[in-house]
């Protein structure tokens, strides 16, 4: 009988990790698995859970959860060898939606899990970010500038809940708006870019539940998307959102593309979030880690 361990946090998804934990759990019974199941109640507890999975050395470790339930283990699966099954259920599945795997209905569920058993293996990259706070690793997208201060404003509120935080966050900062003067190098040769309002460090294309802001970014080829939006106004970033809900804004005349295996970025009050979380300040050097972790994914 196939040895697969299953991860779950309950609390992805305001609350939808429970439900597909469940329901995850019993596709896997109905095929035959009886799968040791690990319940993390915090990061810190699923990253204790994950290293205990892996020194248990199953066929696979399916996580049931959202990118910030990876972000808390994913430098625990990288290099294992052990493959990682997704069961999407936060309340962006970035990395899902850039890997193909359908989320948000029993049957997506059951498909997910299914991957245990008979998935197609890949290889993803990973990013190491590199900062005076830490060092972390990331999945998705490393945003540094505006979007890094919207998801800092927005974990600051307490007031309003869901997402109207998020935007009462983001007109907030809109209404502090200033260009920052960056630093930014690429694989050790400065960029032709400095001040702007955000640079975003693409190893996926999507952030915040969807938005392309790296259409092109592809978590197989080794290389970072590097995007960089110049100074501009209010009024003129509020017209840029269709274009980046999109992802067309990346043929506007304000908006540089770059592409690059090790990003060096420093601005004087720099933020930067990765995976959602917060990951350090002033400067960072992320460099990509190619096909450091691997995966099983629906046929």
């Amino acid at each position: 009988m196939r040895n697969i361990h299953v991860l779950v946090n309950p609390a992805a998804g305001r609350g939808a990790g429970a439900s597909r934990g469940e329901a995850a759990i019993a596709r896997l019974r109905a095929r035959g698995i009886d799968p040791v199941v690990h319940t993390g109640t915090s990061p810190s507890d699923s990253r204790r859970l994950a290293e205990k999975a892996v020194a248990a050395h199953p066929d696979a470790l399916v996580i049931v959860g959202g990118d910030g339930t990876l972000a808390s283990v994913v430098d625990v699966l990288a290099g294992s060898d052990i493959p990682l099954v997704l069961v999407p259920a936060g309340t962006g599945n970035d990395l899902a939606r850039a890997l193909g795997i359908a989320f948000g209905s029993d049957d997506a569920t059951a498909d997910a899990a299914d991957a245990a058993l008979d998935g197609i293996r890949r290889s993803l990259d990973i990013g190491e970010a590199i900062s005076p706070d830490t060092t972390a690793h990331f999945l998705t997208i490393a945003a540094l500038g505006f979007d890094a201060k919207v998801s800092e404003r927005t974990n600051r509120l307490r007031w309003p809940r869901g997402g109207a935080r998020y935007y009462l966050a983001l007109l907030i900062e809109l209404i502090r708006l200033a260009p920052m003067h960056f630093t930014l190098r690429v694989d050790g040769a400065e960029a032709p870019v400095a001040e702007g309002i955000l640079i975003a460090i693409g190893n996926t294309p999507t952030y915040g539940g969807g938005m392309p802001i790296c259409p092109d970014a592809d978590p197989h080829d080794g290389l970072f998307d590097v995007i960089h939006i110049a100074p501009v106004g209010r009024f003129q970033l509020i017209r840029f959102f269709p274009h980046l809900l999109r992802g067309t804004h990346v043929s506007l005349p304000q908006v540089t593309t770059m592409r690059g295996r090790e990003i060096e970025v420093s601005a004087p009050g720099l933020l930067m979030y990765a995976d959602g979380e917060r990951i350090g300040t002033e400067s960072v050097r992320i460099r990509v880690i190619p096909g450091a972790l691997s995966i099983l994914l629906p046929g």
